[in-house]
Order: structure tokens, then C-alpha cells, then sequence
């Protein structure tokens, strides 16, 4: 590696020992220095239409692989329109790193051009927020960017780069990454582990949260399996089980069946790796805030941010360190315990058996005349689509229809915002298909959703990207309305939406479009798509024009025998 001519360069040069393939970019004047630093670097350089979406395929790469995604932006607006991927990697806990061109030092604090405060804008929603003022320090702030965003919990790092800094000589050094430490499970605590799951009646695994790989989330389903171990997933982080596993008892959160929920709340013994009995999937902070059970906490955050209810025993490590620990453990008596917890684990499987199977159409209610059922568009993609497809989900009821059908298979499988951001589908579905050229890639949208980052299946068109997309239109925000009808029944306000024809929309991307408003049509219109997509190799857009009425599907119900769940 030649030695850097300028800071913005060097800034180059370090995110290529830190291993960064790709960065995702709108370009601005303020960080000439680093977009000519990229100039035939080797790192792609993704430029996108808009820095939200750019801000969320650098959120969905972190969440994806494990390392920092990387997005480029400019000062003032493009920053305040960068902001919405920076909460989702905040909430989410993503690695993540913002580099945003700020005004030259010298015009600091004079109201100049697109001038705005990167600590007092970033500082409560990330990690750490560098300005970068000495030249000769530009890699070492990478470095110390990317360890943060890295350790620990990740998160996103901001950092700050004037102009005129930038474009000064480089008289500094390179400076290796930092390695991340993964935290330990000693074996008196892999013992104390060990001793509870063997004592409980109702045991429970709940995973999610950060720091997980293909190989840990392999680890820890065979674990499970070995032992018949009742595994319940996070809200959106439902890929570190297989969707197939006998221990699967699915997802907890917005449209988890009611077994679920009840297996977190009478779990004697509750053993969370990675993730964390927070809001959402204690159903607003009311589930699991019983003391008289024991809560085992995995965790690499020492903060345990977010943490809802008693926990028993913190144990600071990462789901990696852990399921390298569980690897060769299986617990005296494996077969008696898989017995003792059959009919504990028997009813968590049979309702999400339920709730993850297509109702057949003729069991349905008709649609209004010049609509669809998303039903029967999901069975035929489903019937087309490889195990190892990945999908992706804004926010939204219409988030329910990948959550609940879509397999997750292999980790990942599934990008989704956990801190309910909308507009995330397409640039996750674009950073997806950029990280695994091989897999598949769906992301089901609503209609509101879709259009908020929509423009970004230009993105996909300029660097080949197929996606297969389905835009579930019901003409309102779904989610709002549901909540609106609540509150205020009859009484429907700033929900309602007026479409255009989203088919004709992507194929002004170069997309192939099909406009569903019949379930006749839907098998014709499903496989001209998946051919595209699978067999030619460009995007596919399936407007879907569904009835308000029917846009969840039917969730399973379940009912409970002395606060716990029996066999449906």
C-alpha cells in the first residue's frame, strides 16, 4: 500500500485494513478528498439517491455481517437525512459508521452553509462522535470509529470531517484495527448454566440481539436440539433458530401467538443470549417481570441497555464466546430432560406450526371487488423461493406476512428494524443482495413503506442487484389505522393513501412489474416475477391491491391452562 498523499485518502486506506468492501454514498463537496481517496481503491463505491437509504444499506450490512457498514455523507441536510439509520442502529444495536463532511474550520460557528453541531445532533443516538481536526490522526480515528462501533454492544459511530483537514497532507501512520474482545463463559459459570436448565420444568432459551454468526447460531440450535430446549426468538431477529427447528417456538413481539408469550412468562428458567426481555417483546414491559424465576442474562453489553424485569446472573460475553462453550455440552440425562419438557415445547411448536402455515383461500373471507388476498400471492412465492432466500421488512402491519411465512433458514435470513423505522425494506433488500450475491432476496413492503426509499430500486438497477419485491397496497397505513380505530372508532384521519401503479413504477427502474387486484391472477403474475428475478437476473415489483380489512393474517391462537401453555 502506497503511502497517503492526503487525509482523505488515509481515511481510505484504513477502512481497507479494517476489511470494508463496499461504502454507500451521496456525494458532497465537503468530502471531496475522501471520494477521490476512493478513486480505484478497490472499495465499491455504492452512490445512492438519498442519504436515508444510504444510511439504512450501511445499517443492514453491520446487522448482516457482523461489521461496520459504511455510509458517506455531506453536511447540514445530508446528515439530517442520515439521521433515520443511525436510530435504527442505535436502538438496534448495528456497527455502523457515519462519515459526514462537515464546513472548513475556519467558518465554524458563523452560521456557514449547511453548518450544524455533529456532537449536539449525534451524541445522545451513538456511540462515540469523532471530529476529525489534525490530518495526521485520520487513521487512527478510523480505528477508534470502528472499535467502537464494534464492542461491546455495537452501535453507530459518527465521524466528522472538515473539509479543509481532509484535503491536508497526511503525515501520520496507518494504524492496525482493534481487536474486539468476545468475552468469556468460565466453567464455573457454564456450570451454574448448566445446573439450572437441568432442575427447570419450564425451561426456555430467547435469542436475538448482536454479535451473532452463521457458525454461533448453528452452535446454539444444536445445543437446543440435543435437549428438546424450547428456543423463543426476538422480535424481528427471527434467523438465529431455523424457522424448520423442532425447537422453534417462534417470535415474540407484534403478532407472536399468545403460547409464546406465555412460555416467556412461566419459563422457571430463562436463559437470553444476546437478546433482552425488552419492550417489545414483553408486550409493553408486562411480561417476565416475575422475581421468583430465574433469569440467566448473556450479554456482551455491560450496561444491559434496554432490560426489562429481575435478571438472576449477567454472564458478560457474546453469543460467539457462549455457543463456543456449548459446543460439546450435552447435559447428563439428555433424553429424560427432552422427555420431562415434551408437552412444555410440544405447545410452543404446535402454535407456531399454526401461525407460520398459509390458510388455504377457500377458508378465507372474500376480498372487496378489485382486490387481492396476500395469501395466496405468499404461497405460490413461497413455492419458488430457495431455502437460503433472504428477506427484508420495514415497518408496518405488512411486516407480518415475511415475519410469519418467509423461512429463515440460515443465519441471516432476515433484516428487519427493531426500532420500527419505516422505508428500510429496499435499501436493506439492496445491501442484502450486495453482501450475498448468491441468496435470494424479498422484501415485502406496504405501500406507504415502500414509497419512503423506494427510488433506491435505482440503486439495485445500477449495480445488478435482483430483488423481488412485493408491495401489499391496501391504500392506508395499516398499522395507524388499527390503532386509530382503537382510540377513536369510525372516526378515520390522515391514514388514508392514493396510489399510483407501482408495476409501471418499477419498470421505469428497468424492473419487471406485475399489478395484482385478483386472486386469478396472482399465480400467473407470481412466476413471471420469480422468473425474472431467479432466471434473468433484474428486480421484480408485484403491486398487490389487498382489502383494508384483511391486511394481517390470522394469528394463531392458543389457549393457556393455569398460566402456562398445553398442547393445542
Amino acid at each position: 500500500m502506497s503511502t497517503p498523499t492526503h487525509a482523505g485518502q488515509a481515511i481510505v486506506d484504513s477502512l481497507k485494513l479494517h476489511g470494508v468492501e463496499r461504502v454507500f454514498t451521496v456525494p458532497g463537496e465537503s468530502y471531496l478528498a475522501v471520494l477521490d481517496g476512493l478513486h480505484a481503491s478497490g472499495i465499491e463505491n455504492v452512490v445512492c439517491r438519498q442519504e436515508g437509504g444510504a444510511s439504512y444499506m450501511a445499517e443492514a450490512t453491520g446487522k448482516a455481517t457482523g461489521r461496520p457498514g459504511v455510509a458517506m455523507v455531506t453536511r447540514g441536510p445530508g446528515a439530517s437525512n442520515a439521521f433515520v439509520g443511525v436510530h435504527v442502529a442505535w436502538q438496534d444495536g448495528s456497527p455502523m459508521v457515519l462519515f459526514v463532511g462537515l464546513v472548513p474550520t475556519a467558518d465554524r460557528m458563523r452560521e456557514s452553509f449547511q453548518e450544524f453541531d455533529p456532537y449536539a445532533w449525534f451524541g445522545t443516538q451513538t456511540k462515540r462522535v469523532f471530529v476529525l481536526d489534525e490530518p495526521g490522526r485520520a487513521s487512527e480515528v478510523v480505528a477508534e470509529a470502528f472499535f467502537a462501533a464494534s464492542s461491546g454492544r455495537p452501535g453507530p459511530v459518527v465521524v466528522g470531517l472538515p473539509e479543509d483537514v481532509i484535503a491536508r497532507e497526511f503525515d501520520g501512520e496507518l494504524v492496525a484495527p482493534l481487536p474486539v474482545a468476545e468475552g468469556a463463559v468460565s466453567a464455573e459459570t457454564l456450570s451454574r448454566m448448566m445446573q439450572a436448565l437441568s432442575r427447570a420444568e419450564r425451561p426456555a432459551l430467547l435469542v436475538g440481539g448482536q454479535r451473532w454468526t452463521p457458525r454461533a447460531a448453528a452452535d446454539v440450535t444444536a445445543f437446543a436440539e440435543r435437549h428438546g430446549l424450547p428456543v423463543l426468538q426476538d422480535w424481528h431477529a427471527s434467523d438465529r433458530v431455523p424457522f424448520s427447528s423442532p425447537v422453534n417456538m417462534g417470535s415474540l413481539g407484534y403478532g407472536r401467538s399468545d403460547v409464546a408469550a406465555s412460555m416467556l412468562e412461566y419459563a422457571d428458567v430463562l436463559i437470553a443470549i444476546g437478546a433482552l426481555p425488552t419492550d417489545v417483546p414483553t408486550d409493553g414491559y408486562t411480561l417476565r417481570q416475575r422475581k421468583d424465576a430465574t433469569t440467566i442474562v448473556v450479554s456482551i453489553d455491560t450496561e444491559l441497555r434496554g432490560r426489562s424485569g429481575a435478571v438472576t446472573e449477567h454472564v458478560l460475553a457474546s453469543p460467539v464466546a457462549l455457543a463456543e462453550a456449548l459446543r460439546e455440552v450435552t447435559l447428563p440425562g439428555a433424553v429424560e430432560l427432552a422427555e420431562r419438557w415434551d408437552v412444555w415445547r410440544s405447545a410452543g411448536r404446535a402454535a407456531q406450526l399454526r401461525l407460520s402455515t398459509l390458510p388455504p383461500l377457500e377458508h378465507l373471507p372474500a376480498t372487496a371487488p378489485g382486490t387481492a388476498h396476500m395469501s395466496g400471492l405468499m404461497a405460490v412465492l413461497l413455492r419458488g423461493l430457495p431455502a437460503e432466500t433472504i428477506n427484508t421488512v420495514g415497518a408496518g402491519n405488512h411486516t407480518a406476512w415475511a415475519q410469519n411465512y418467509v423461512p429463515t433458514e440460515v443465519f441471516p435470513a432476515q433484516l428487519a428494524t427493531r426500532n420500527g423505522s419505516m422505508g428500510y425494506s429496499i435499501p436493506a433488500a439492496v445491501a442484502a443482495g450486495m453482501a450475498f450475491p448468491q441468496r435470494p432476496v424479498i422484501a415485502v413492503c406496504g405501500d406507504g413503506e415502500f414509497l419512503m426509499n423506494g427510488q433506491e430500486l435505482a440503486t439495485a438497477a445500477q449495480y445488478g442487484v435482483p430483488l423481488l419485491v412485493v408491495v401489499m397496497a391496501n391504500g392506508q397505513y395499516g398499522t395507524i389505522r388499527a390503532h386509530q380505530e382503537g382510540h377513536y372508532p369510525g372516526r378515520v384521519s390522515g391514514t388514508q393513501l392514493n396510489n399510483p401503479n407501482f408495476a409501471t413504477f418499477a419498470e421505469a427502474f428497468g424492473a419487471h412489474g406485475e399489478f395484482v387486484d385478483d386472486d386469478a391472477q396472482i399465480e400467473a403474475a407470481a412466476e413471471r416475477a420469480l422468473q425474472a428475478v431467479l432466471g434473468e437476473g433484474r428486480s421484480a415489483v408485484i403491486h398487490i391491491v389487498t382489502d383494508q380489512a384483511i391486511d394481517l393474517p390470522t394469528p394463531a391462537k392458543a389457549q393457556l391452562d393455569d398460566g402456562a401453555p398445553v398442547a393445542v
